[in-house]
């Protein structure tokens, strides 16, 4: 299938089979209920449900195959996986001068930095 660019020129899309043999990061949670649910994040509403880790592993890529290519089809634009290096892992965060006075404190007494305090924080509630 071919598209075009905005001076009008034809550009190739890339095959159907090139997007389904990309590697998406997949996310598992525990169902409170029970079993697993999967979901790739970069395919908007990827999501699937199974009894046991293999069946939900099965059901996901079936849910991607068909996430893929039912967008192929429509001409829908399909993300490239995500990764980790689209994140530098670097935060610039602005906050009243009290909080920043109340965890600088809070930190010294703990015997960390105030860098570590907060990320010690960030990593409990982020569980």
């Amino acid at each position: 299938m071919k598209t075009l660019n905005q001076k009008n020129q034809q550009i190739e899309k890339p095959s159907l089979e090139y997007y389904l043999n990309l590697q998406y990061p997949v996310t598992l949670y525990p169902d409170p209920d029970e079993g697993y649910v999967a979901q790739i994040k970069d395919l908007p509403g990827c999501l699937t449900q199974g009894e046991t880790l293999e069946e939900t592993i099965a059901n996901l890529n079936e849910a991607r195959e068909l996430w893929i290519e039912t967008a192929y089809e429509a001409g829908d634009d399909i993300r490239l996986p995500s990764s980790n290096d689209n994140y530098s892992g670097k935060l610039l965060l602005r906050l009243p001068k009290s909080l920043h006075r109340r965890l600088a404190e809070t930190s010294e007494r703990e015997g960390v930095s105030l860098n570590q305090y907060i990320v010690s924080l960030l990593s409990a509630i982020s569980r």
